[in-house]
């Protein structure tokens, strides 16, 4: 047999195993969906772990995304006090039940700027917890974009607040990588 042969024949063998074992792995995927093990689970599984970079809050609330090289997520305070509310709650926050968190998030916010909540702040915080007005979302927007900005979306998806329409919405990153200083 010649060289050439043996190569075209070492090719196809190579796809078919290759095919095998992708259909093997959607049928586990599968199993797993099954069982009620959700995507961020399973690519956190299926993707090297240092592909998802660690989330570190600093002691003076700074977002940093860890790696060779640290990058500070930086956000204005409100938007960051909102985005660290969401991050406080892996279950998600509903937002029609946002006045709820409305204290929460005054107290986030005071710690993230110490300097005290003057009345615009505090009507502020009153807007982004009023589910009937649009400053969450775009609280939610302007997070998502500072994560498109340092990241590929497929990895930021899982760094930003997102969620189906009238369900809870919430930072799908598992909370091991988090880290809280």
């Amino acid at each position: 047999m010649d060289i050439e042969l043996k190569s075209l024949i070492s090719k196809e063998l190579e796809q078919f195993h290759c095919s095998i074992l992708l259909d093997e792995l959607k049928d586990r995927v599968r199993k797993l969906k099954a069982y009620g093990v959700d995507d961020t689970e399973i690519m956190a599984a299926m993707n090297d772990e240092e592909l998802f970079p660690q989330l570190i809050v600093t002691h003076d609330y700074k977002v940093v995304l860890a790696g060779e090289k640290n990058v500070e997520v930086e956000m204005e305070p409100l938007v960051k006090s909102v985005y660290l509310l969401f991050l406080s709650h892996p279950e998600g926050i509903v937002l029609k039940y946002l006045p709820d968190y409305r204290k929460e998030l005054a107290k986030i916010y005071s710690e993230v700027r110490p300097w005290g909540l003057t009345d615009r702040t505090l009507q502020s915080i009153e807007d982004v917890t009023n589910p009937l007005l649009n400053s969450i979302n775009e609280k939610c927007a302007r997070i998502k974009k500072v994560f498109l900005g340092v990241m590929e979306d497929d990895m930021a998806r899982h760094y930003y607040i997102d969620g189906p329409r009238g369900e809870a919405k919430k930072i799908s990153l598992p909370r091991d990588l988090v880290v809280w200083e």
